[in-house]
């Protein structure tokens, strides 16, 4: 089924790679027209350009440090004016790190929370100015497994993913009290083959990519991790006119890990 996101404008941060990009492509080939961001610009242009190259003019890219209000506020402007506003924000950038605690750095810290965290409240708080004006809306904020399951060496990750979780509840609850026709839903991935896997794999003895993904996969019941458009399709369904109903739920995207 295509044509699922006529109509829609969408907002995908950390779109250089990764989940944003493959999002990015598949609200595209879904007729959505898409404004991409990262502090990567290079990057994201040329993920912008291989879109335009397939669905000609959907893909404009924007230079964009999630972590710093007055981007934002740049790049909610600019996006405004290319799109003629917009009815969905994908929050999708992120950084990841592997320390308890007590190894944690305080500056690791901060800069996790920053970039996973303060940037979803950013992106929410700036994004609204616009969205509820093209109503119907859709926030769809990426946090992973991680923010509802711990580990003992992932203290800033879950707290920042977390936070994500419980922020987009609020959301949700207060687009609802004012009347705005906007959803806003987490969305919960397990490991997925993207870059942010590239730390793990020394951290957990893994010899390459394919040994570290047999090591993550022992864990999920359908020993595999996922695919970026394992996200994309259900990011499709939260952006589109199909999940009218669904606002402040955390969707689970982990091959039945939690289930256990």
């Amino acid at each position: 089924m295509t044509g699922r996101l006529e109509g829609k404008r969408a907002v995908i941060t950390g779109a250089a790679s990764g989940l944003g990009a493959a999002i990015a492509r598949m609200f595209a080939a879904q007729g959505a027209q898409v404004a991409l961001t990262d502090i990567n610009l290079d990057g994201v242009q040329a993920v912008a350009n291989s879109i335009n190259g397939e669905f000609q003019g959907a893909a404009s890219a924007f230079e964009h440090d999630v972590a710093d209000e007055q981007s934002w506020k740049d790049v909610v402007a600019a996006a405004d004016k290319a799109l003629g506003g917009f009815n969905v924000l994908v929050n999708n950038a992120g950084i990841g790190s592997m320390a308890s605690v007590e190894d944690e750095s305080f500056e690791m810290w901060k800069r996790v929370m920053a970039v996973d965290a303060d940037s979803v409240f950013l992106g929410c708080k700036y994004a609204l100015g616009v969205m509820k004006h093209h109503g119907p809306g859709s926030i769809i904020n990426i946090s992973s497994i991680a923010g509802l399951y711990a580990a003992g060496n992932m203290s800033a990750y879950n707290a920042a993913k977390a936070a994500v979780w419980l922020l987009s509840k609020s959301v949700a609850l207060h687009c609802a009290g004012q009347g705005y026709d906007i959803r806003s839903n987490s969305v919960h991935p397990v490991f997925i083959k993207t870059p942010i896997l590239d730390g793990i794999g020394p951290a957990i003895g893994a010899k390459d990519n394919d040994d570290l993904y047999n090591k993550l996969a022992r864990g999920i019941p359908m020993r595999r991790i996922g695919e970026p458009d394992d996200i994309a399709y259900a990011a499709v369904f939260l952006a589109s006119d199909e999940s009218k109903f669904i606002t402040g739920i955390e969707l689970k995207i982990d091959g039945g890990m939690s289930a256990q």
